[in-house]
């Protein structure tokens, strides 16, 4: 069965333990047993081989405001001495269950640690009054990666994205989604807004609320996931749009449209979003290769080729994560 699992085992809302030591069932876990994993030290620094179903409340400090949106905030604080990101998760007041399938599905590579994937640290239901509200599903401890993310700079920066830039951003998304497909999770929303830069130019997947949990042989469709396999609309593959079978070759869709963004910097589609849903769907729309001169170079046609494998309308046909490390690596420069 993938994750997550049918509201009705959800945590009852009057559960709340202790705010320092009591554990918070995850319908993650296996059998419906309640992970009991308290936040861990080494050398004052948080453990980071297993996530925590508990958050120290007093241990967060310094709690700063870094941005909001529908989903609800993000803080940026102080836990344990090292700096982490905090999102808090708003109770949608139109769809209440298709938010709190977010909010779990944000839990579905938890427990995977990857240098490309953004590393959850801790997470609960049991949010203290003084630090949300009625409102709140939960909060979630994450990695403070830094502001910028890769839609920011696509579109917002001025510095030139070379072909070196592009295949190193390119190569650390795909090292990322090659490491989820491999444990059974399909994000479902790669995008560039979704993708963290650090410090070091390092590219992190990020946001999770989308994504789902294959278990081997299990057939799922998106149809039967609606609430939950949202994703953004120009970069969701046809299949999903149509309600078909979900897996991972979806994230490789999403990817050629990101890979897109990268090498020309502007919008994949322009039009009203059923324009765009009908014509991805019927009549095979992509963004156009026809009029950019990015295309025209020698690099520029194996882009171009790679791009048309990638959003292919038969995921079959499109390539494995691995299938496109290797095909990264023979578009690096050469030095």
């Amino acid at each position: 069965m993938p994750s997550p699992i049918p509201l009705t085992r959800l945590l009852p809302k009057d559960f709340c333990p202790s705010l320092d030591t009591g554990p918070c069932s995850s319908p993650l876990t296996k059998h419906g047993s309640t992970l009991q994993v308290p936040a861990q030290r080494l050398h004052g620094r948080v453990a980071t081989r297993l996530w925590s179903s508990v958050i120290h409340w007093k241990q967060l400090r310094s709690v700063q405001p870094v941005g909001s949106g529908g989903f609800g905030s993000v803080y940026k604080a102080e836990y344990f001495g090292e700096t982490v990101a905090v999102k808090k998760v708003n109770r949608s007041t139109k769809n209440k269950l298709a938010s709190q399938q977010s909010f779990w599905a944000e839990l579905n590579a938890a427990h995977l640690r990857h240098a490309n994937i953004v590393r959850v640290i801790a997470a609960t239901t049991c949010v203290p009054p003084q630090c949300g509200d009625e409102g709140s599903i939960g909060v979630i401890l994450m990695e403070f990666v830094g502001r910028r993310n890769l839609q920011q700079v696509i579109y917002g920066g001025t510095e030139p994205l070379g072909q070196d830039r592009c295949v190193r951003y390119s190569s650390d998304i795909v090292h990322g989604l090659r490491f989820l497909h491999s444990h059974g999770v399909v994000h479902l929303d790669i995008k560039p807004a979704n993708v963290l830069l650090t410090s070091q130019d390092v590219c992190k997947i990020a946001d999770f609320g989308c994504s789902l949990k294959l278990d081997p042989g299990c057939e799922v469709s998106a149809a039967s996931h609606q609430p939950l396999v949202g994703g953004t609309y120009t970069h969701r593959a046809p299949e999903l749009l149509r309600g078909e079978r979900v897996t991972p070759k979806a994230d490789i869709f999403s990817f050629g449209i990101t890979l897109w963004q990268l090498l020309t910097r502007e919008p994949p589609y322009t039009g009203d979003r059923e324009h765009v849903i009908y014509a991805v769907v019927a009549h095979n729309l992509r963004p156009s290769v026809q009029d950019h001169q990015v295309f025209g170079s020698e690099p520029g046609r194996l882009f171009r080729a790679l791009l048309s494998r990638c959003w292919n309308g038969t995921p079959p046909c499109r390539p494995s994560a691995q299938e496109l490390l290797s095909s990264l690596e023979q578009l690096q420069p050469q030095t």
